[in-house]
């Protein structure tokens, strides 16, 4: 997949179900240690989840939230995977 340099690839799964997958602008999320925002080409990262909402922004459009209990979040080569 091809993303313009202001995005990143963005893939939120739960077992059987993916929720989102697509270019994303930004994205927060609930952090284990604190709430945290990645942008297109973050540090590599693993971290886990607490329960809360994950607040996506996609180019166009009105940001989207996923609640969620507990994941665990990487973020490598401008690519982020988010397993719940």
């Amino acid at each position: 997949m091809s993303e313009h340099p202001t995005t990143f690839h963005l893939i939120i799964a739960s077992v059987g179900e993916t929720r989102f997958d697509g270019a994303a602008v930004s994205a927060t999320f609930p952090g284990t240690a604190g709430e945290f925002t990645v942008l297109p080409h973050h540090e590599p990262l693993v971290t886990t989840l607490k329960p809360g909402s994950i607040v996506v922004r996609e180019t166009l459009g009105e940001p989207k939230t996923f609640p969620v209990e507990s994941g665990v979040v990487e973020c490598s080569g401008n690519r982020v995977v988010v397993l719940l």
